[in-house]
């Protein structure tokens, strides 16, 4: 089993999400900013501490994440199993977001929660969907 660790980062009523390209996995589509795969051995909150790193130079304290969701999906390319996808949610975190992986992201840019973009990863956006507003 893959598992995949995400950070959702929210700034009042937004979340910043990156425009997928060069990954060869819904190129084109906005995605939550942050994720990665969860090394051998290490925690979903530790992935998702290292990605924001990576992915966007930022630093999120482990005390700083809120687990969201945890679910299973199967995985589109056959006979490569299923995927547990762990969200975690951070409204708290140093530095300033930027492209870091400027080969797999396209743009990176701060939605409202009512006005996610069309193109957004699908299963993704039932997790956004489902964070409260308000």
């Amino acid at each position: 089993m893959t598992a995949i660790s995400y950070v959702v980062l929210r700034r009042g009523e937004e979340v910043l999400l990156q425009l997928r390209r060069g990954t060869g996995f819904m190129d084109g589509c906005w995605s939550i900013a942050a994720a990665g795969r969860v090394e051998s051995g290490e925690s979903s909150a530790a992935a998702a501490v290292r990605e924001a790193g990576e992915e966007l130079g930022i630093r999120i304290a482990a005390k700083d994440l809120e687990e969201l969701f945890t679910e299973s999906r199967t995985n589109s390319i056959p006979g490569a199993g299923d995927i547990d996808d762990h969200f975690h949610l951070a409204t708290a975190w140093c530095g300033t977001p930027r492209i870091m992986e400027p080969d797999k992201a396209g743009d990176l840019r701060w939605f409202g929660l009512g006005e996610l973009p069309e193109n957004l990863v699908p299963h993704e956006k039932v997790v956004l969907l489902k964070l409260p507003t308000g």
